[in-house]
């Protein structure tokens, strides 16, 4: 296990993807057990062959069709009718339209990416300073993977055999409490007229169709969620349902998707599919080697020492997850970590969907920390601004939003009412 550490290290180091990086490093710590190579083949294909994964082509299809079918603007326009004309109203039209976002896309690069283009170049215009602009559009993109539908806790359903549905309804207080405090800490920044006031105009004859509009976006995350806790279908026929909705909305409603647009989100969607895919298999290796070399015994052994005080154990645990996280993809962290921890989280009788949430928002938030914060970086490109600029004025946002992890920890029914109310 030293030489398969020292070896993802080394190419972490050097600028060797995260994907090839874990592959590697894997296949040197069978190396170092004697054990047959031939393994890594056959680790890969079974990190792959789970059916609960086929739901995420699915999803990740649904939100590039939407976002190509000018979703955006349109879910912008509508979050800017409420913070219109107030200190700060473009900011906290970024975090809502990231709220609004989230049911399409349940990604945070995506949001990263699609939102950024309007915001972090749109708010310099009215005084913002850049870096800020990128921040809160960075920050906010975290609710992506939280609120429905959610790539990550898909990986996550697939390693735990987790109902994904109750997951994704999970996931809905954390991603509402995510966008509240980040409008609390931009009221804290706003104050006496230190940030713009919005200069978003709409005029009065635009407002039903902005409403219906949205009211028709969101009607993604409703299905997906109403239709599969009503039995009419699983969560993965979910997925492709979500993909018919998308493409009706796209392309006979709004009108705004062709043929070219479609086979741009296609193929957008096989590239992030396959790398999702590539990754969890490289990490099943990883956790094959891990767990032959017998660190589920230590890292259980290790967490029993909390095993009268499971608030305390959830604690080290978000502090050790805040530190992977910035340096490994969240899908490859839950497939290392997860399987490994579930047996001690079990003997503690802490809440399934509670160590859910508190272990997939830490790990998101790897994504907008240096060294490897991919959102972080996807922002800077947009804004042409160096990271540590940006990271500064992500700061405040990033403690607000620890501050959520931390209530989740203390208060389980965060995670657990909504699911348990719904049943």
């Amino acid at each position: 296990m030293i030489a398969m550490s020292l070896a993802f290290v080394a190419m972490l180091i050097i600028g060797v993807p995260i994907v090839f990086a874990l592959g590697i490093a894997g296949a040197v710590g069978l190396w170092a057990l004697d054990l047959n190579l031939i393994t890594v083949p056959t680790r890969l294909f079974t990190g792959m062959d789970n059916f609960v994964l086929l739901a995420a082509p699915f999803y990740i299809f649904a939100g590039e069709i939407m976002n190509r079918g000018g979703i955006t603007t349109r879910l912008i326009r509508l979050a800017g009718l409420v913070t219109r004309g107030v200190p700060g109203g473009t900011a906290y039209t970024n975090v809502s339209s990231s709220v609004l976002f989230a049911g399409i896309s349940g990604a945070a690069v995506a949001d990263t990416a699609a939102l950024g283009q309007i915001f972090i170049k749109g708010m310099p215009e009215e005084g913002y300073d850049k870096n800020y602009a990128a921040a809160v559009t960075i920050a906010s993109s975290i609710i992506g993977p939280i609120v429905p539908p959610s790539v990550i806790m898909i990986i996550y359903a697939a390693v735990t055999r987790q109902s994904v549905i109750d997951l994704f309804v999970a996931g809905i207080v954390p991603g509402l409490m995510l966008a509240g405090v980040m409008w609390l800490v931009i009221w804290w920044q706003a104050r006496g007229g230190r940030l713009p006031r919005s200069s978003f105009k709409v005029e009065r004859h635009e407002v039903a169709t902005l409403v219906r509009d949205g009211l028709l976006v969101m009607g993604l995350p409703i299905l997906i969620v109403g239709g599969t806790l009503s039995g009419i279908f699983t969560a993965t026929e979910a997925g492709g349902v979500a993909v018919v909705y998308a493409l009706i909305i796209s392309w006979f409603v709004f009108r705004t998707m062709d043929l070219a647009s479609l086979w741009d989100a296609l193929k957008r969607s096989a590239r992030v599919t396959a790398t999702i895919y590539l990754i969890i298999a490289a990490a099943t290796v990883v956790s094959y080697v891990l767990t032959i070399g017998g660190i589920g015994g230590w890292v259980q052994g290790f967490a029993m020492q909390f095993a009268d005080n499971p608030t305390l154990f959830l604690m080290v645990l978000v502090g050790v997850l805040l530190l992977v996280g910035t340096f490994l993809e969240p899908g490859a962290a839950i497939v290392l970590i997860v399987p490994m921890l579930m047996p001690v989280t079990a003997s503690m009788d802490i809440d399934p969907l509670q160590f859910a949430m508190v272990v997939i928002l830490p790990l998101t938030l790897g994504l907008i920390t240096p060294p490897v914060g991919v959102c972080l970086f996807v922002a800077c490109r947009i804004a042409e601004s160096p990271v540590f600029p940006i990271f500064r004025a992500v700061l405040p946002f990033l403690v607000a939003e620890i501050g959520v992890v931390i209530m989740l920890v203390f208060v389980p029914a965060l995670s657990s009412f909504l699911p348990t109310l719904l049943r």
